[in-house]
């Protein structure tokens, strides 16, 4: 039996279109080509690393219109910057609770080990939504608010009862294994780095099947690419099958109830 993927990671920048819908449109496209049956989309049509409160909210308006326009394989994550707690607030209030989004998205505004990110984090939790969180080391050095794996460490530890996604595994994803392998509310997205032989099956070993996740990063990176880090790994299938997609539709399970969206 062909295993039901679903995408964590994508966004509406670097795809051509005039609208997020038509965006979305491309996506799928593609998407669909390789099996792919619903994809989770975060940020707007162009990049803002520090959005004010009106950027936020056009940002999250273009996820909105994406997911409004084919509700039936695109769900969204609430972009929030943590510089304006209260303005996120009020995101997490029109686009989850009372909108159709699923997940929360933070960025590189501030480092995720902040305390603006504590009131944020416990509503996402309060909600039953799983938080995206960009994680990176950078050889050339990372941006003044970018976070690392090791600062997805001390965020997760202080809120137990959230369920984080460290986006990207951190860049390097030896260290990103790592630092996250003692924190069981933290699974590891595999996208945004080139394939590289191993990282799967050290992210198997290191944190086990049901705590990795596949995402693409698309448009930024191809689906096909991201998904060879899965397709090509020496695993058991049955692990395979976690990681492509079981594992994302439990995380979003409770959200998805709640909102009367069959997975």
């Amino acid at each position: 039996m062909e295993p039901r993927i679903w995408d964590a990671h994508c966004h509406l920048s670097g795809v051509p279109g005039e609208t997020p819908g038509k965006r979305a449109v491309q996506l799928l496209e593609y998407a669909g080509r390789l099996g792919i049956e619903r994809i989770c989309v975060s940020m707007g049509m162009s990049w803002i690393y520090d959005p004010s409160p009106e950027q936020l909210r056009a940002q999250n308006d273009d996820v909105l219109q994406a997911v409004q326009e084919l509700p039936e394989r695109v769900f969204g994550f609430v972009y929030l910057n943590p510089r304006h707690t209260e303005a996120s607030l009020a995101e997490i209030e029109r686009c989850l609770r009372d909108g159709p989004m699923v997940g929360v998205k933070l960025w590189v505004a501030r480092r995720c080990n902040a305390p603006e990110l504590d009131p944020l984090v416990r509503r996402a939790a309060e909600l039953g939504a799983v938080i995206l969180q960009h994680t990176y080391l950078k050889a050339t050095g990372n941006l003044p608010g970018e976070s690392t794996p090791i600062e997805l460490a001390e965020l997760a530890r202080r809120h137990p009862r959230a369920r984080f996604i460290a986006a990207h595994s951190g860049g390097d994803w030896e260290v990103g294994f790592r630092a996250l392998r003692d924190c069981g509310n933290v699974c590891v997205d595999l996208c945004g780095f080139d394939p590289a032989a191993g990282v799967t099956e050290m992210a198997v070993r290191e944190l086990g099947a049901e705590r990795v996740i596949y995402g693409s990063d698309a448009g930024g990176r191809s689906f096909a690419s991201q998904l060879a880090k899965v397709a090509g790994a020496d695993i058991p299938e049955s692990a395979k099958r976690l990681i492509l997609g079981q594992n994302l539709r439990c995380l979003l399970g409770p959200v998805l109830e709640s909102k009367g969206v069959k997975a």
